[in-house]
């Protein structure tokens, strides 16, 4: 029996009871289980040494969620009313920014998840958003579900893009579908034999209120919202690296959140 892919899954620090801890919400390492993969949470280490050996160690990373990225690490102040206790500890974004390039050097398969998606954009040299309800016209409410429009063509609409319900209509799951598949290793059948609606639209669970201004090097958007904040973003040469805005995670039974973690656990 061939070996499960190890999936290494990042955490943020938290005092509980006068005591610092690594904390992540357990639905993570669930979703990752439920789709082939064994997840790993990873200490917040320092040290070249120690991250490239993380890097070599583990076949695919999640970049997780959690308070915001310090905006001195893309070149701004932090907005006058902005509360300086809801950032990201520095030490985290450190760990992860220099992670995520050892991994890319790599060129293994990388997922974001909100504050994720965050930091892969600012990594490559991006920046975001400090604060959507004061500096987006027209704003949503991106602490509540809404829809997001996905990017005809893009990594992420072949993974979500042809969506009909899986037990109306289905073709075969044994038809390959070659034209429809995504170009990477453990290639997903996506659609089973459906060919895709456009524009491909889903609803989404979220809690944010900061997004990607300025995309990184050579980032594309995947995924917007009605009222123009980038939802997710991937790099088209990379052989697997997806950023989404929104949290896939809390919705376990989602067919959504199976097609993303499945894709991206056969891709490791």
């Amino acid at each position: 029996m061939p070996l499960k892919p190890l999936i290494a899954i990042t955490a943020t620090i938290e005092e509980l009871r006068n005591k610092q801890q690594i904390t992540i919400p357990s639905a993570y390492s669930k979703a990752v289980e439920d789709a082939g993969g064994i997840p790993v949470i990873l200490p917040i280490l320092s040290g070249k040494e120690n991250i490239t050996s993380i890097a070599g160690s583990f076949d695919g990373f999640v970049f997780s969620g959690g308070d915001d990225i310090r905006p001195s690490y893309y070149g701004e102040e932090l907005l006058p009313h902005l509360i300086d206790t809801e950032l990201s500890p520095d030490e985290r974004t450190d760990f992860e920014v220099a992670l995520l390039k050892e991994v890319m050097l790599l060129k293994k398969p990388v997922f974001g998840i909100c504050l994720g998606m965050q930091l892969i954009n600012v990594a490559l040299g991006g920046s975001l958003i400090q604060d959507i309800p004061t500096q987006v016209t027209n704003p949503l409410n991106h602490r509540q579900p809404h829809s997001i429009e996905i990017k005809e063509g893009s990594l992420l609409y072949r993974i979500l893009g042809i969506i009909p319900p899986p037990q109306v209509g289905m073709k075969g799951e044994g038809q390959d579908n070659t034209k429809n598949s995504l170009p990477f290793k453990g290639r997903v059948r996506v659609g089973m034999g459906f060919f895709p609606t456009n524009p491909a639209k889903i609803s989404i669970i979220s809690h944010h209120h900061q997004s990607v201004k300025l995309l990184g090097k050579d980032i594309l958007i995947s995924a917007v919202s009605n009222d123009g904040v980038i939802e997710a973003i991937e790099l088209p040469e990379y052989p697997f690296l997806l950023g989404v805005q929104w949290h896939p995670e809390r919705e376990l039974e989602s067919y959504y959140t199976n097609r993303l973690f499945k894709s991206f656990v056969e891709a490791c």
